[in-house]
């Protein structure tokens, strides 16, 4: 289990933005926007202090969305593994993210994924 991880980090290293996401069926998915490794070691989300300051820097920070955008259990997974954020027009929200154990190889400036987009 210990080697899968680091094959994980290894592959979501080599993941740049701007590259292509296809998944297992060929279909385009979309364009990589934010590449994330994994920490074994991230266990919850933090969440935002109620207080967002005073500063317009302060203020400016507290209105930008945390990484990745999801509910705590997923989150917190994809903490622990890695992921990508990926632009995509296949879901309403825009972008999707893609769990480092769903990326079957990165090659020729794209990312190829073990798994279909729409399951």
């Amino acid at each position: 289990m210990e080697q899968q991880g680091i094959d994980q980090q290894t592959t979501v290293s080599r993941v740049n933005t701007g590259m292509r996401v296809v998944d297992s069926a060929g279909v385009d998915v979309g364009t990589v926007d934010l590449v994330q490794r994994g920490d074994p070691n991230a266990v919850t989300v933090q969440a935002p202090t109620a207080d967002p300051g005073s500063s317009l820097d302060e203020l400016i920070e507290s209105a930008a969305v945390e990484e990745p955008d999801v509910p705590a259990d997923l989150a917190a997974r994809l903490l622990r593994t890695g992921y990508l954020k990926v632009s995509t027009d296949l879901v309403p929200t825009g972008a999707v993210y893609v769990l480092a154990d769903q990326i079957a190889t990165v090659a020729d400036n794209q990312v190829l994924l073990n798994t279909p987009a729409t399951t």
